[in-house]
């Protein structure tokens, strides 16, 4: 038996033990915890918990969508006003039109047979006008294949808009390309590439290569759709954008469809706006038909990414055309929804009001500049159609800079087959070597 001196001393002892585990597991939890918070979860501070709760993704507050006016184009907040010049706002009203217009001629065009294919932009002109003239002319801009507005903005002639739909000699590409993948490197803007999502990492490498460039002042932007946000390429450009705090802004024009999938069968979570935060990516969901808040958004876009801070942002709009002219939407819409959204809901409407309201712009302006419109783009649309095709020889050239032996032999054997069966080819419609 213990001794009353000795049972003391024990008791004494275990109350020092324990105060020093007290004191030993509280300083564990906090390592722990800032270990857990700095090393694995980005500097965000997290906090343990007693209560057994696994997160309800159905309860989570969807992001708000930012807009300036409302659906009728009435502003709603006037601080919010980015007020545009004159000039600068009728630039982009009429790039807009403009832009319709041309959609119109070119899918009538194809649809009688003058040119292979094409994909119209009817209802998401507010998108590439408005984040277009937000952005500088040094930014460079990957895109897919709805952002014909971008290049409009930055000057890229009607003509070449044509020359690239019939794939003649006057074409950058030489008749490389499908119709509507354009590209020009005097206006920064890489050549679209077919396959979805492919252009996500690009842009991620060549916004990484700006921010190791000293005094950057550019910055990329990379376009892309609802559909393409489901390729794994998407979230592996996310991920590198975030971890290597790239000077990029992802803008995801939300219209809908993917080609013939609803956005409903396309994701189970909020959007795309939902899949930033947990990337690391500053996010914001803007209203796709309303150009002052697409220009507001890009604009302080453009400002953080120069501070390398990668940003998404996701356009809501409607697709009020067919995905391409090889795809039939009444298969999978009604056309009830199409003349709603066209009715109630579309970015020329909204920004006519802007420059309506401001009294630069009435219904006599607006018939002028229809007919001019139309007048120059098919000036530049025959100009286009009666233009001769590349000498098929330009297929094996313009890659690299001394024409491989392969593809030498390659150029021998075919002009052998058309000396001999030349009668069944277009020989006539290409120019002469």
């Amino acid at each position: 038996m213990l001794s009353s001196w000795s049972r003391l001393g024990a008791c004494r002892l275990a109350r020092t033990t324990a105060a020093a585990g007290r004191k030993y597991a509280t300083s564990a939890d906090d390592f722990v915890l800032a270990e857990f918070s700095q090393k694995y979860l980005g500097y965000r501070k997290a906090a343990f918990t007693e209560k057994l709760e696994i997160f309800d993704a159905d309860k989570t507050p969807a992001f708000p969508i930012y807009r300036v006016t409302d659906a009728a184009g009435n502003i709603i907040d006037h601080s919010h006003d980015p007020k545009f010049d004159k000039d600068f706002a009728l630039k982009i009203y009429k790039d807009m039109t403009q832009l319709n217009i041309m959609d119109r001629i070119l899918y009538d065009s194809q649809r009688q047979g003058r040119i292979s294919f094409y994909m119209t932009n009817f209802g998401e002109e507010g998108n590439h006008v408005g984040s277009a003239a937000a952005l500088e002319p040094q930014d460079l801009i990957y895109g897919q294949y709805r952002e014909v507005g971008v290049l409009m903005w930055r000057g890229f002639p009607l003509e070449q808009f044509m020359h690239q739909c019939y794939g003649n000699s006057k074409d950058i590409s030489k008749g490389r390309q499908m119709p509507v993948h354009y590209g020009s490197k005097e206006h920064n803007f890489a050549t679209i590439s077919s396959p979805l999502t492919t252009q996500l990492p690009q842009a991620v490498g060549s916004a990484y290569a700006f921010k190791r460039q000293p005094n950057n002042d550019r910055i990329v932007v990379v376009y892309f759709g609802d559909g393409a946000a489901s390729e794994g390429d998407a979230h592996a450009a996310f991920n590198f954008a975030a971890t290597l705090d790239c000077p990029i802004i992802f803008f995801c024009r939300n219209n809908g469809y993917a080609i013939r999938t609803p956005t409903s069968e396309q994701y189970g979570g909020d959007g795309i706006a939902g899949k930033g935060p947990v990337y690391g990516l500053h996010t914001i969901r803007v209203d796709g038909n309303d150009v002052l808040a697409v220009y507001n958004a890009v604009k302080e876009a453009r400002r953080m990414a120069l501070q390398n801070k990668p940003i998404l942002i996701e356009a809501m709009t409607y697709r009020l055309g067919h995905h391409s002219t090889s795809d039939d939407s009444t298969a999978y819409r009604t056309q009830q929804e199409v003349d709603e959204w066209g009715d109630k809901d579309h970015p020329i409407t909204r920004f006519k009001k802007y420059v309506m309201d401001r009294g630069w712009w009435d219904d006599e302006q607006e018939k002028a500049w229809q007919n001019e419109a139309r007048k120059r783009i098919l000036t530049a649309f025959n100009d286009a159609e009666k233009t001769k095709l590349a000498h098929f020889h330009d297929m094996f050239e313009g890659v690299y800079k001394e024409v491989p032996e392969k593809l030498l032999r390659q150029r021998a054997e075919l002009d052998e087959h058309l000396k001999e069966y030349a009668e069944h080819y277009p020989i006539g419609r290409h120019l002469n070597k």
